[in-house]
């Protein structure tokens, strides 16, 4: 027990794979204690078993008892939690084109409920939260799907808004806004194999960097939000490699 209440404990929603799954090993390897979250059990038990030395709860977070009851597992086995990292989103084109009450659930309250049931037990005066919006929340992309634009812009708004009542109790929040990142098993990965000359072009056009992302880059910028060097809060961060600046 007095493992858990030295190591900073840091809360990572969806979690399980993806570009969640990666900030938790980063954050692992860097000596943090961390919680994995999603609503799949066979994908967080095969996660956790791949991360080794972590914790997982099981949520569903678009329902608020669940994370309710997310947030009471982690009190009673860590009593805190220093970092919390809302990763959890849905970026399904047909249900997030149109169906704006599927999107903002999925893209917006998810995050605003997991931080409100969190802030209980989030350490106040060091206490940091970190968003994972969208590049389709920060400005107009073309073919995005338009209830998830509009979901990831009310987010961002809201770690705008939210920063000053939080940092009042020292705790910052900002958003980070990814553009196109490629990691196994992305929709990138598909699109290459499909058509690797097509790519390469929407990449010469439309991203100065002329390449994606990586979860490495979104991982650095977290570790520093989450940082106690931070002197950042209400803040959304673009990591596109230049790309929003070609749509005007």
């Amino acid at each position: 027990m007095k493992n858990n209440l030295t190591k900073k404990i840091v809360f990572i929603t969806g979690s399980s794979s993806g570009i969640g799954f990666g900030i938790a090993k980063n954050f692992l390897d860097r000596g943090y204690k961390v919680i994995i979250c999603s609503r799949n059990t066979k994908k967080l038990k095969k996660a956790s078993k791949l991360l080794k030395d972590c914790f997982y709860v099981k949520a569903n977070l678009t329902n608020e008892k669940d994370i309710k009851n997310a947030v009471k597992k982690i009190k009673i086995k860590f009593k805190k939690i220093d970092i919390l990292v809302s990763n959890y989103g849905n970026s399904n084109f047909k249900k997030n084109n149109l169906d704006f009450d599927y999107s903002l659930k999925n893209n917006f309250f998810s995050t605003v409920n997991t931080i409100k049931y969190s802030m209980p037990i989030l350490r106040k005066k060091t206490g940091r939260i970190i968003c994972i919006s969208s590049i389709c929340g920060v400005e107009t992309i073309k073919n995005a799907p338009i209830a998830y634009s509009v979901a990831k812009s009310a987010l961002n708004s809201f770690v705008k808004s939210i920063s000053f009542i939080l940092s009042k109790n020292g705790i910052l929040i900002n958003s980070i806004a990814p553009g196109n990142i490629y990691f196994k098993g992305s929709v990138w990965e598909k699109k290459i194999k499909k058509n690797k000359k097509r790519i390469e072009k929407f990449l010469q056009e439309n991203v100065p960097m002329e390449k994606f992302g990586s979860i490495d880059n979104i991982f650095e910028l977290c570790y520093f939000l989450s940082s106690e060097k931070s002197f950042s809060t209400g803040a959304t961060f673009v990591i596109d490699g230049g790309q929003t600046r070609t749509f005007k």
